[in-house]
């Protein structure tokens, strides 16, 4: 069997991987979820779900620090990789001793259907993914229209917020959100606090990941108390593909909605 990965690298699989090592936590979860989980045989420190499923699994150190070593003694016959997760250097040095990656690259809800449905012929098991699937592509056909402005924030010192061509920030479009920070350079740009507040958003989303935002970082925003809607939500919801897609679409597009 020949394949293509999301970036266009061609790789041949004698039969459906049975050894798989995740490098995604959003990838480790959807593996499981369309019942390729027991095959597979290590994960990395950033897996949390199914929490109870992989407790038990190999760790092979972060997303942006596998350990290469590790894997490779692992004899995987698939190892996921994401674009936007891990290095390029890892995923070459993987790939010249021997080891099949696969690589994906989802910056929007299309892509992931896309992709996923590609992954999932690839492990065949396209009929159990083939349900979530179709219920994202219905979730996705006729978006909402955009009603709010919405600054969705990942990390403080320094502030940086999802921007343009992301997969955070279809999720945001799709929910009938006018994502201001797509308004600066890159896919997560970095400003001040004011640089991003001058784009007068009315809902600014402080996810739980990849910085965990709490009660304990509201009082930076004490000047637009009042006139715009400060909402903690979830970070998974927002950025992992898969399983959680179909039910953040709803959450965020009730947010929204209600924000006002």
């Amino acid at each position: 069997m020949r394949f293509s990965d999301a970036l266009g690298r061609q790789f041949e699989l004698p039969a459906p991987p049975r050894r798989i090592i995740s490098l995604v936590p959003s990838m480790t979860e959807w593996l499981f979820s369309v019942g390729a989980g027991e095959r597979v045989v290590a994960v990395t420190d950033y897996c949390v779900e199914p929490a109870a499923a992989i407790a038990h699994l190999p760790r092979v150190r972060g997303t942006k620090n596998p350990d290469r070593a590790a894997i490779i003694s692992l004899q995987p016959d698939l190892v996921i990789a994401e674009q936007e997760e891990n290095r390029e250097r890892d995923v070459r040095a993987l790939s010249e001793a021997g080891i099949n990656v696969y690589v994906t690259a989802i910056r929007s809800v299309a892509d992931a259907v896309k992709q996923l449905a590609a992954l999932a012929a690839v492990l065949d098991v396209t009929p159990a993914a083939a349900p979530m699937l179709a219920a994202m592509e219905a979730a996705i056909a006729v978006p909402p229209p955009p009603t709010r402005r919405v600054l969705a924030l990942i990390w403080r010192d320094p502030w940086m917020a999802v921007g343009q061509a992301t997969y955070a920030g279809d999720v945001l479009r799709l929910s009938g959100g006018i994502n201001v920070a797509a308004e600066l350079p890159g896919r997560y740009p970095r400003a001040t606090l004011a640089e991003f507040l001058a784009f007068d958003p009315e809902v600014i989303l402080l996810p739980s990941e990849p910085y965990p935002f709490s009660e304990r970082d509201l009082p930076a925003f004490a000047e637009v108390t009042g006139r715009c809607r400060l909402a903690f939500c979830d970070g998974m919801a927002l950025t992992w593909p898969g399983p959680r897609t179909v039910t953040a679409l709803t959450t965020f597009r009730h947010l929204l909605e209600d924000a006002l």
